[in-house]
């Protein structure tokens, strides 16, 4: 590169002074920075409209939303109690009837969680058809929970 096509003559500021040019990695710089402001004002400006859009609806609305979201909560939470308790009652039974085979409780929980690891990680594996299609694909959405689960 010579000398006279590194040299730039610099137009003067409206005050006279001199600008203080800056180097070619700092204009890169500024415009990736540049670049990166926007992408967050953009993304904060998503989340005012997301919230702008919120607060338009009349507070009835989103009271009614709300009650909703409770009443599906509370169904959940009734369901998981009902789930809880059958899953104990079968566990009794499972251990009264073991009991009688002179199988021990380790023998039993050992054989459970080998059927669970089977319904895991064997394709289609409904346990002798004691687990529904729909419970299969209901499964099949949290494997990657469920193998930490029973490992």
């Amino acid at each position: 590169m010579s000398l006279s096509s590194s040299l730039t003559i610099a137009q003067l500021n409206p005050d006279g002074s001199v600008p203080v040019p800056t180097p070619p990695d700092a204009a890169a710089n500024a415009a990736a920075e540049a670049l990166q402001r926007e992408a967050q004002f953009e993304a904060l400006q998503a989340q005012v409209d997301d919230l702008q859009e919120i607060l338009a609806k009349p507070l009835n609305e989103i009271l009614a939303e709300r009650d909703k979201f409770k009443e599906a909560a509370a169904a959940w939470d009734a369901f998981g109690a009902m789930w809880m308790l059958s899953q104990r009652a079968m566990r009794r039974v499972a251990l009264d009837l073991a009991a009688q085979q002179g199988l021990s409780e380790q023998e039993v929980v050992a054989r459970a969680l080998a059927y669970a690891n089977q319904v895991l990680n064997v394709e289609d594996e409904d346990l002798g058809g004691s687990v529904a299609p729909a419970q299969l694909a209901h499964i099949a959405r949290h494997k990657a929970f469920l193998r930490k689960q029973f490992r």
